[in-house]
């Protein structure tokens, strides 16, 4: 059965596309299949590279790449910012998760935009997509700044971003601005953590774990401030 002349048209002008995204489609599945094949989860991800992240200079390095490229694969970006406090503290581990986090919300960004250069915004123009993408890129910096705030899934937000051609600028200053609270809030988190990052023989520093809270509660208290101002 022969394709329709309008689906043909589309597989010859975004043929590359199709195929970059059959590729990543097949990386995650098969990060997916080897962790599922071999019981790995995040968890337990992490806590094969804890000896690799904690060796000077070369861990840092480690930690911030795998931060990088972590929403190719969809490993949760939370585990890793929590990690980067228990690992590294609330200094250097701040730092490091500031670094890859924003490292990674740009490679989100530009594969969003990458695989919507063009490709469906034809089909949507005119549409309540079309009006909606519009009214997000007149208000770039807010609309992220508020998403992050309320600690929308951080990759997720990269990827529509990108996705719907917010401007890059207002997107990189707001999600800076805006992940701080967050970011500081989960490092704090797992820099209060006292084991083995495993679950065994676990425990928290009561008040670490209290600043991670209002921290927290905070990012929340400042997005009400926004909603209500706007």
């Amino acid at each position: 059965m022969a394709l329709p002349t309008s689906w043909r048209l589309l597989w010859r002008q975004n043929r590359s596309r199709f195929i970059a995204f059959g590729f990543w489609l097949c990386l995650i599945l098969a990060y997916q299949w080897y962790a599922f094949s071999n019981d790995l989860t995040s968890v337990e991800v992490i806590r094969r590279l804890l000896n690799i992240m904690r060796v000077p200079f070369v861990g840092p390095l480690v930690y911030v790449i795998f931060y990088a490229l972590q929403p190719i694969i969809f490993f949760p970006s939370w585990l890793l910012t929590i990690s980067g406090g228990f690992i590294y503290g609330i200094g250097y581990g701040f730092l490091y998760v500031l670094i890859g986090s924003n490292i990674s919300s740009i490679v989100a960004y530009l594969v969003g935009r990458y695989f919507n250069d063009g490709l469906f915004r034809s089909a949507t123009a005119g549409g309540i997509v079309d009006r909606y993408s519009k009214r997000m890129r007149e208000n770039s910096f807010e609309t992220v700044l508020v998403m992050r705030f309320l600690f929308l899934p951080y990759d997720i937000v990269s990827y529509l971003a990108g996705f719907l051609h917010i401007r890059w600028l207002p997107f990189l200053i707001a999600t800076i601005l805006g992940s701080i609270p967050g970011t500081a809030a989960f490092v704090l988190a797992g820099a209060s953590i006292d084991g083995d990052f495993t679950g065994d023989k676990l425990g928290f520093d009561p008040w670490t774990l209290l600043w991670s809270f209002l921290l927290f509660s905070s990012s929340i208290l400042i997005w009400r401030l926004i909603k209500a101002r706007k």
